[in-house]
């Protein structure tokens, strides 16, 4: 079975837009390897077998090995570039190395869990998903999969902030590392702390009700 978490590169040494154009057309992907104090290098991986990869969800926060011509590398997928109109067609890669001493700052999925229990959903609300990831700051040790939002107490007309989110330890949610100049009143939140997830009232279109008597009223006289 394939290791979805374990990536086979080729270095490569021909730089430059042909190159790539190159590399494109014979099925594979240019990359790059940077970070860890290291050189960077220039890679390509298969296409198909990359593109497998990356129906993962977990593939883009997870520590993934990545193999150069038989050397492992610790590494996550840094930043990825697809194709404007074709999103199955990768145009470029970067992979950054994994330092164990040194913080990563990646971006991570949210879950929602137990929308159809909420509280404000059996009150007849509607749920509003605000942020569908969040940028964190950890150890690679530390690095979850995905963040979990669990909404079953959440009330119509309420919200869950960043500041509200249970992270795992070790994990610090970079937006909320921002300062402000202006001073916070008690019970007041951060521009920062922004809402991730809110239940409202549905919106329902509004019917006129005159137009519709008169348009009655005409249909009437004829």
């Amino acid at each position: 079975m394939e290791n979805l978490f374990e990536v086979h590169a080729e270095a490569r040494t021909d730089q430059g837009k042909g190159a790539s154009r190159r590399l494109r057309h014979s099925g594979k992907v240019p990359a790059v390897v940077y970070g860890a104090d290291k050189e960077p290098v220039s890679i390509s991986v298969n296409h198909n077998q990359f593109i497998r990869h990356l129906a993962e969800e977990a593939f883009y926060a997870h520590i993934l090995t990545l193999v150069i011509d038989g050397k492992k590398n610790q590494v996550v997928l840094k930043d990825l570039q697809r194709h404007p109109s074709n999103d199955n067609k990768i145009i470029h890669a970067d992979f950054l190395r994994v330092d164990a001493k040194h913080a990563m700052t990646m971006t991570i999925p949210l879950h929602f869990i137990n929308e159809e229990k909420a509280v404000g959903v059996k009150a007849g609300g509607m749920v509003s998903h605000l942020m569908t990831e969040v940028e964190i700051t950890c150890l690679p040790k530390d690095l979850p999969e995905f963040i979990e939002v669990d909404i079953a107490k959440l009330e119509k007309d309420e919200a869950i902030h960043l500041s509200e989110l249970k992270l795992p330890k070790g994990v610090t949610l970079v937006a909320l590392t921002h300062t402000q100049d202006e001073h916070l009143e008690e019970g007041e939140r951060s521009s920062y702390d922004q809402a991730v997830v809110s239940i409202h009232e549905p919106r329902v279109a509004k019917v006129d009700l005159e137009e519709d008597t008169e348009e009655d009223e005409d249909a009437t006289e004829e």
